[in-house]
């Protein structure tokens, strides 16, 4: 069965080098600071760390859509907190 494109995405962006299998992390903190790792380290984003890192999440949450476990997506939505706090743009 061949790869959806978006797997292909989230495996080889363009614009960050993601850690292998950081999605599927049950620790937020992790997937966020892997996230601003790979942002910041990057020579092929167009936008800043914060920016990049953000979209590549909320596009690995909005592709995964029905499909993805609501214990999954409360992970992941952790994460994007998370995220605000490693880049100092905490809401709270």
């Amino acid at each position: 069965m061949p790869k959806k494109w978006s797997a292909e995405v989230t495996e080889k962006s363009d614009a960050l080098s993601l850690e292998e299998h950081i999605f599927e992390s049950g620790d937020p903190a992790r997937i966020a600071c892997s996230l601003k790792r790979s942002a910041e380290n990057s020579d092929r984003r167009k936008s800043e760390p914060f920016r990049s890192a953000m979209s590549m999440l909320t596009f690995y949450i909005n592709r995964a859509g029905k499909n993805l476990p609501a214990e999954r997506k409360k992970v992941l939505e952790k994460a994007k907190v998370e995220l605000r706090r490693e880049f100092g743009r905490d809401t709270s």
